[in-house]
């Protein structure tokens, strides 16, 4: 079956359609392969939070800004602390978080920009990355939505960031990427709990006493839905990074010690 995220090389996998739409738009999702990293985080971590050596992460990084062609201090990063915090970014804010965790836009999950030569950055191991991007306006956007992003609607908050901007909800196009499957995720009822009752009956599958299979794929496309994004509009990634062990790094698969991949966007000068 054919996915919305395609492979050019091993080291990342990218939006093929919206480049088609726009030459310019870089997006894409990276992958564990072909980067310095060993142990827990071989190879290609890029996540400077966790005990991997810095010096080389930072290798990682730099291999990945050659291959999609933005430069380590175009690349804004927020410090992605699981809420629904979202950032305009200027060109005064080129550089933080690419070199370093500390210098990342504090208290962000979620970030947009109508400005060219900036890659928007953030770093996942089984969360939703969430990619805008509308066409009429030249706005993108980035977040990260784990179960409690997902829970307090981020896609909302950042469709209605958006629109304070001036994007129009038919124009926007959405795409889910790569995180953890229903089939892959069971979660217990202090999470369950915190769904919105609207969206619950679509979302979860009774495992067995306390056990639910939680979707966070099709949570994150109803609520998107429900902010007044067009179906048709959304795509949404067949893969699962708990289930696709060659490509990707996956928090509950490897228990906590593990590494991340890059979800990216930017529009090259």
């Amino acid at each position: 079956m054919s996915d919305v995220f395609h492979s050019l090389q091993t080291t990342y996998l990218h939006i093929e359609k919206w480049q088609r739409l726009n030459e310019r738009i870089v997006a894409g999702f990276t992958t564990k392969k072909d980067g310095v990293s060993d142990g827990s985080y071989t190879s290609l971590n890029v996540g400077f939070h966790v005990d991997d050596l810095s010096k080389n992460v930072l290798l990682n990084r730099e291999r990945i800004a050659r291959n999609v062609r933005f430069p380590l201090e175009n690349w804004v990063c927020g410090q992605q602390v699981h809420q629904t915090n979202i950032h305009f970014v200027r060109p005064s804010d080129k550089g933080k978080g690419a070199q370093n965790y500390h210098s990342a836009i504090k208290g962000v999950d979620g970030l947009i920009t109508n400005h060219s030569n900036i890659m928007l950055s953030a770093f996942f191991a089984d969360c939703v990355p969430l990619y805008f991007y509308d066409p009429v306006t030249s706005f993108i956007g980035i977040a990260h939505a784990g179960w409690k992003g997902t829970v307090h609607q981020m896609a909302k908050h950042m469709v209605e960031k958006l629109q304070r901007y001036g994007v129009e909800r038919e124009n926007l196009l959405v795409t889910v990427g790569p995180c953890i499957s229903k089939m892959c995720y069971e979660v217990d009822a202090h999470v369950v709990n915190q769904i919105p009752t609207i969206f619950k009956a679509n979302v979860v599958d009774t495992k067995a006493e306390n056990r639910y299979l939680l979707d966070l794929k099709q949570l994150n496309v109803d609520i998107l839905l429900q902010s007044g994004v067009l179906r048709n509009n959304i795509d949404v990634t067949n893969y699962c990074t708990y289930r696709d062990e060659t490509l990707f790094f996956s928090h509950r698969r490897d228990h906590g010690e593990t590494g991340r991949m890059l979800g990216f966007i930017g529009f090259l000068p």
